[in-house]
């Protein structure tokens, strides 16, 4: 960047009037060289609470080193991260999806508190990663994302594992099929060092959307957290920041309804997690583009699973990464014409970037679509008398396509996971989980704790599990989530009562009731928001339904683009 060029830090580094900014910034050894220097934010979510972001430290000195080879000024700001798998079954949970909004707008205050040229976040568990998109696309200023890792495959003997056996080790603990010593040797074998959980996950399934998004450079996000590739990934990361400011190159341009699409298409195929459905319509209202979650069941019809992945599959995402990762994936996709060529962050296309796909030989994690690992995606969005703004079921991890049953209501996990340690559920039960929505809870939980005790009581083929809160990505089962509206915005599942006959029809895309819920309405008394006091209460006056994201920001003050902007978005980007 020329030294006269204008540039948007020039905001707190030019003219006289700046001259107390520039003594500032002189302290943290900023020269008169580095003030005509982009300055770019190096942003991190980097935390010794967890392995997903323990290490991010060390790639933020990587990703520096490539700001400045590039001819940037690296400046660092941090942010928050809660842990999902640290948090689940208890009250910490709940802070959970409120991070997300917390990590958006920390960063967007960073970035516009400083006037900064471009950024590059680093991000680790769940929700920083949407939450990085989400501030990336909202303060649309130059930059990309880049996804610290999956973790390796614990190793207990021969078997390799995951947080998700340890779960689930719970759940068979609690009915006795293994003893205290089994599950401590599960426990202390399942998660080896850095990195975040293993399976597509949230944060997998999250990292490969961003890259389908064009918001991570290809291939950076498959790269293993512990793998000696991921310290030269971050540097040129920090390379790209810095050309993207230099080619004002901006991140809305690769948010458009193609790219939506094909990111819901990837969380589908990859048989990834029912967060992405959340997850993606924030990212979607932050760049005020409409976007129904409907998507998600249209995609499932047009693209079958072809992954064989965790939870449903046998495979992790290291395993993945080995056979040929998310390039091999999306090429398999594109030759069946089931994804659009949409422009990415490194500056090639994303069928370009497909092209470049090389496969380990005899692998057999990636499927193609003619030999699918299901004939179905991951994800059905279900109507009815219990969900009339929709839910969403999730496909892989379970083989039924109906489910009829009698409900056992429960006001809030704790109480539903009590039961199931008890051993009180029993097949035929068709749990309702309600009060966990976004305003309800607050926070909507996610439900791995009871979905995985189940599949440890060998129950995850015989029960079905409805909530307005959410599952994890390691959930697996015939189980429900986001069923909108939630208990406390007035909803349906907050009438149900125990022995209610439930009525699930994949196919049909319904969830009914035989009970008389307009009668019970009628002397209905809506149960209140959990009050827990500061940001906990500001979320639940603020939050947004889950159909819509359960964003907490107002629409962004700009008309949704047209499709032909849209179109011109893509063309100059390409061009």
């Amino acid at each position: 960047m020329n030294q006269h060029s204008p540039k948007s830090s020039d905001t707190i580094t030019r003219g006289p009037a700046r001259a107390p900014a520039r003594a500032m910034l002189r302290a943290t050894g900023m020269t008169d060289e580095d003030f005509a220097k982009p300055m770019i934010g190096v942003i991190n979510t980097w935390s010794t609470i967890t392995p997903c972001n323990m290490h991010l430290d060390k790639l933020a000195d990587a990703a520096r080193e490539g700001v400045r080879e590039a001819g940037g000024f690296p400046v660092d700001f941090n942010t928050v991260v809660v842990s999902d798998g640290i948090t689940m079954g208890t009250e910490g949970m709940r802070a959970s999806l409120i991070s997300r909004e917390v990590v958006t707008d920390s960063i967007e205050l960073a970035v516009r508190g400083h006037s900064l040229d471009g950024i590059i976040i680093l991000a680790g568990c769940d929700k920083t990663i949407p939450a990085a998109a989400m501030a990336l696309v909202r303060a649309d200023i130059p930059g990309c994302i880049l996804y610290g890792g999956t973790i390796m495959p614990g190793r207990k003997g021969d078997q390799e594992l995951s947080i998700q056996d340890v779960f689930e080790a719970v759940g068979a603990h609690a009915c006795g099929s293994i003893d205290d010593a089994e599950l401590e040797a599960v426990e202390k074998a399942a998660c080896p060092g850095e990195g975040a959980c293993g399976g597509q996950f949230t944060a997998n399934t999250m990292a490969m959307m961003l890259s389908f998004l064009g918001l991570s450079p290809m291939g950076v996000n498959d790269i293993p957290a512990p793998h000696p590739d991921k310290p030269d990934a971050a540097r040129k990361c920090g390379i790209r920041a810095v050309e993207l400011v230099e080619a004002a190159v901006n991140p809305r341009r690769f948010i458009t309804p193609k790219s939506l699409r094909n990111a819901a298409i990837a969380a589908s195929a990859s048989g990834g997690s029912t967060n992405a459905v959340l997850h993606l319509a924030a990212i979607a209202a932050e760049a005020g583009i409409a976007f129904s979650i409907d998507t998600f069941d249209e995609v499932s019809s047009e693209a079958p699973v072809i992954t064989d992945l965790k939870p449903g599959g046998r495979f992790l995402a290291h395993h993945m990464f080995l056979a040929g990762g998310t390039r091999l994936f999306g090429q398999r996709l594109m030759q069946a014409g089931r994804i659009a060529d949409t422009p990415t962050v490194s500056g090639a296309g994303l069928f370009e970037e497909f092209s470049k796909a090389e496969e380990s030989p005899n692998q057999r994690v990636i499927h193609s679509v003619e030999n699918p690992v299901k004939p179905d995606g991951g994800f059905r969005v279900l109507y009815g008398d219990v969900a009339p703004e929709g839910a969403v079921l999730k496909l892989s991890g379970h083989s039924r396509s109906a489910f009829a049953g009698t409900a056992r209501v429960f006001e809030c996990e704790d109480d539903a996971f009590a039961a199931v340690e008890a051993n009180q559920i029993k097949a035929g039960d068709v749990v309702i989980i309600r009060c966990e929505g976004p305003q309800g809870g607050p926070g909507m939980r996610e439900m791995l704790a009871v979905t995985a005790a189940l599949v440890g009581q060998d129950l995850s083929e015989d029960v079905a599990l409805i909530t307005d809160g959410r599952f994890s990505g390691a959930s697996k089962g015939f189980v429900i989530g986001h069923v909108s509206p939630e208990a406390t915005a007035g909803g349906a599942i907050g009438l149900l009562m125990d022995g209610d006959r439930i009525h699930i029809d994949v196919e049909a895309r319904r969830i009914d009731t035989d009970a008389d819920l307009s009668a019970r309405r009628r002397s209905m008394i809506t149960p209140q928001p959990n009050r827990m006091g500061g940001v906990f209460d500001k979320y639940a006056h603020l939050v947004s339904s889950a159909s819509r994201g359960a964003v907490t920001a107002p629409p962004p003050a700009r008309q949704a683009t047209s499709k032909t902007t849209q179109t011109h978005r893509e063309q100059e980007i390409f061009a």
